[in-house]
């Protein structure tokens, strides 16, 4: 039954999602964050190209743990609950990074971050989609995909005045402590501020229901949609839990097999949004300038402008996903991605190679890098970026969801744990034409997953969901 759009509360629900997608804020921030510190990382610790990616991609073994951990957990104690756990674990850990004086400590520290950011950006997403209607779900949930972009365009920001005010990112800033370790310290602001908003939004109306909690989860319905919907919305969700035993992870099966299809389909979108690399942009995006012939102080600005570019490509999802639906976005993205990627792969093998052995691109090759690394970064933030989170969040059946988050977000996270982990070898070793050829082939085979297992999801209620 879908909820009459003129019943819904429109302001608390706002209010709801604003506050659950801060958790999305901080995954993407931590992002950014790390962005610019790679030659502050390298310097402090002495490291090696495998030692940098580990480093930075430590946090990444923190969020397939938090990820795979959190949603399940959330089934026995409440989305809101592991919420609140996860701020305060990524409030510590910013601190810690900040004023780490080794490598063990440092990611030490980014792991327990880590395990926040993959906690926060499974259930975040899964908690709008059990509070928002379903004629909105969609936008609403791609609210997630513009905070983790927000998140990366405020660390950009902040890195480059950090690197400006200290002359560059491994000078002494402020208190005796270089530019590199502020960026970090800087993430414990919206990690605060998250924690305490936690404590003004309400449970998940379908958790309550499956812990028996009827009128408690009356009270937030009525809240949510009004009274005489929330008797009916009530009603359907009991009848989803009916002759239902309590979730737990062996659910993800089906007899005779070892995943449900459902599941399966999860999978593909959880790990090829990874496999297309835009990570690689993300963690590594102020590196890939410079190997391609930019200054820092370029690579820097070159990050902000993606982000800013990518927020816009949000919204114009929040404008078409509850219209044209989930599929079409993640068809048109998968082909606009392949073209763009290829184009780098042009790009990257037609550049010259220094004394020194580095990248170099002419003009004309740099111009046309930078229009094909920003369009890649549209046609993923209209389609793979938001879309994998919100189908995740609502794809699933109620009995299953917690169950089924754990696996898929435990495959995303390690996916991208692998591609920040593998870039910098690959890179190094095979260049950036080669290690993008990758990505491209990945991005062109998305296109045929979508349309082989993909089922459209738009606007049917969470209850109405097959697994």
């Amino acid at each position: 039954m879908a909820t009459p759009p003129e019943r819904a509360n429109m302001g608390f629900i706002a209010a709801i999602v604003s506050v659950a997608t801060i958790g999305g804020l901080l995954f993407g921030y931590d992002s950014g964050a790390v962005n610019g510190t790679q030659e502050g990382l390298t310097t402090a610790f002495g490291l090696s190209e495998g030692g940098l990616g580990f480093t930075v991609g430590s946090l990444l073994i923190g969020c397939f743990i938090g990820a795979f951990s959190a949603a399940t957990l959330a089934d026995s104690i409440g989305r809101r609950n592991v919420l609140r756990l996860a701020a305060l674990l990524f409030l510590i850990g910013a601190l810690i990074q900040g004023f780490a004086g080794s490598q063990l400590v440092f990611v030490l520290a980014r792991i327990a971050g880590g395990i926040s950011v993959g906690a926060a950006s499974v259930l975040s997403p899964a908690y709008i989609s059990e509070v928002a209607p379903a004629h909105i779900r969609g936008r609403m949930t791609t609210v997630q995909q513009i905070m983790i972009i927000t998140g990366l365009t405020t660390a950009f920001v902040v890195n480059y005045f950090l690197a400006q005010a200290a002359g560059a990112s491994t000078n002494i800033w402020w208190a005796g402590l270089e530019a590199w370790r502020w960026m970090y310290l800087m993430q414990a602001v919206p990690a605060a501020i998250f924690l305490l908003a936690l404590f003004f939004i309400p449970e998940s109306p379908r958790f309550l229901v499956g812990k028996g909690r009827h009128d408690h989860a009356s009270t937030v319905l009525v809240r949510l949609f009004g009274e005489t919907v929330a008797k009916a919305k009530l009603l359907e969700i009991q009848n989803s839990f009916v002759g239902q035993h309590d979730p737990k992870l062996s659910d993800v099966r089906a007899p005779g097999t070892f995943l449900r299809p459902i599941v399966w389909a999860g999978l593909v979108l959880a790990v090829f949004q990874q496999l297309v690399g835009i990570n690689v942009i993300f963690y590594y995006g102020s590196t890939l300038w410079q190997l391609a012939g930019f200054t820092e102080d370029q690579s820097l600005l070159i990050n902000i402008v993606s982000g800013v570019v990518s927020i816009a490509a949000c919204f114009l999802t929040i404008a078409l996903v509850d219209k044209i639906g989930r599929k079409p976005l993640l068809l048109i993205g998968s082909a606009g991605m392949t073209v763009t990627l290829f184009m780098l792969v042009y790009v990257f093998s037609n550049g010259t190679l220094d004394a020194e052995g580095q990248l170099q691109l002419s003009s004309n090759l740099g111009t046309t890098a930078l229009i094909a690394a920003n369009l890649y970064v549209i046609f993923f933030n209209i389609s793979w970026g938001p879309i994998m989170w919100v189908m995740l969040g609502e794809m699933f059946p109620n009995q299953i969801r917690g169950s089924a988050l754990a696996v898929c977000g435990f495959a995303q996270w390690f996916s991208n744990y692998l591609i920040a982990q593998s870039f910098p070898i690959m890179a190094s070793m095979l260049g950036l034409a080669v290690s993008y050829s990758f990505y491209a082939f990945c991005a062109l085979l998305s296109f045929f997953l979508v349309k082989r297992f993909i089922t459209e999801t738009k606007g049917k209620e969470l209850e109405e969901m097959q697994g």
